[in-house]
């Protein structure tokens, strides 16, 4: 089968959906991404064939949400052409963008959702994805969750609009949120129960699979002395910047913690040969391999890091910029794995005390190790292709 992929030009997507082309290539599958011509560099990365559509969209004024409305109106304006081009036979598509389920119903053609980060299916019990609430079933806490997701969907209006309109323009079903866009018969996600909140109202077609990875090549030179902690905060321009990355070195050198680095390029040379404690920096690392020998990890709590940290059975301090990274860094806090430090002043203080407490403290890693069991228990990427080839196929 040929199988097209539609997701968010954000490198945490297009990685793990990176692995799983891979995957179905191996089985003798052809995989081809498709989005707008502006996405390709990152689209490149996933190493598998790209088709880009002849058209702009993904920048512009008026904040993410508006961006998002452009780029999944442009999409469901032109893909549907590129995937008759390319001869695509089913789409597997992104919980994050409803272009996708969108598309697909309108062709015809069988399709997966995938929740590459958290899960957005919607529950009473279960607070917006972008908010830092903790779990909280009692009636409190559901009044709360009601108030919330209405905010949300004032937020979404600018995508709600763009999903009705394309729906009234093809014939399909009246439909306003992401939601209404997922695979009635085959949703994946890369978490596991542990690392979501309790849910009871999950589709029949639902399925917690742990993290897309194949191993990574590539090694780095790692610091010798002990405790060692690697450090990432995302990679997108949200993500951390010189003062973030300093106070987690002034933290680890108060420790007398040897740190590796991973700034994904938000850092220039002097500012990175500025870091007290002489940490290893680099712009990029094969974090799989450098988790493999670290005791912590400090994390924006980008998902994907999240789980290859749990995966390595690693604690974590989790210190929440944008986007989701709140409501992961809750879900963190819930299931006893890290501790969660707010971005403000003081920072290293607080950064400190968090480390201190992950690297000294086995109950952090005993529940890591605990979650990192139930990750390699779960099928990952070869399970996620097995369930793709008996839906679709």
């Amino acid at each position: 089968m040929h199988f097209a992929f539609i997701c968010p030009p954000f490198t945490g997507h297009v990685r793990p959906l990176g692995t799983l082309a891979r995957e179905l290539e191996a089985r003798g599958h052809r995989a081809t991404f498709v989005h707008l011509l502006d996405a390709a560099p990152v689209m490149e990365r996933c190493d598998a064939a790209f088709a880009p559509i002849p058209a702009a969209g993904i920048g512009g004024h008026g904040g993410t949400i508006r961006a998002m409305a452009r780029q999944t109106d442009r999409l469901c304006r032109h893909a549907p052409a590129t995937l008759r081009e390319i001869g695509a036979d089913a789409v597997i598509c992104d919980q994050l963008e409803p272009a996708g389920g969108l598309i697909a119903e309108s062709l015809g053609l069988p399709f997966a959702t995938v929740a590459c980060a958290l899960p957005v299916n919607r529950e009473p019990s279960i607070p917006p994805p972008y908010v830092g609430w903790r779990f909280d079933p009692s009636r409190r806490g559901l009044a709360r969750n009601r108030g919330g997701w209405r905010v949300a969907d004032l937020m979404m209006r600018p995508v709600g609009s763009v999903i009705q309109a394309w729906c009234g323009r093809w014939g399909l079903p009246a439909r306003r949120r992401l939601e209404d866009c997922f695979s009635p018969s085959l949703q994946i996600a890369q978490a596991v129960p542990s690392i979501d909140f309790p849910r009871s109202d999950l589709p029949p077609g639902f399925h917690y699979l742990g993290p897309f990875r194949h191993p990574e090549p590539g090694r780095v030179d790692l610091p010798s002395p002990r405790p060692l902690v690697y450090c990432s905060l995302g990679t997108t321009k949200l993500g951390g910047g010189a003062r973030h990355f300093r106070a987690v070195a002034q933290a680890c050198d108060d420790l007398g913690a040897a740190l590796v680095l991973a700034h994904g390029g938000r850092l220039s040379r002097r500012e990175a040969e500025s870091l007290p404690g002489r940490p290893a920096v680099h712009d990029f690392v094969p974090q799989i391999d450098v988790l493999r020998h670290a005791d912590a990890v400090v994390t924006n709590a980008g998902f994907n890091t999240v789980l290859d940290s749990l995966a390595a059975a690693l604690p974590m301090v989790a210190l929440p910029l944008a986007f989701e990274q709140p409501a992961i860094a809750a879900r963190i806090a819930r299931a006893g794995a890290g501790e969660v430090v707010a971005a403000r002043p003081p920072l290293r203080r607080r950064l400190r005390s968090a480390l201190q407490a992950v690297l000294t403290a086995p109950g952090y890693r005993d529940r890591a190790r605990a979650i990192g069991e139930e990750i390699g228990a779960a099928g990952g990427v070869r399970l996620a292709a097995d369930l793709i080839e008996s839906a679709l196929a």
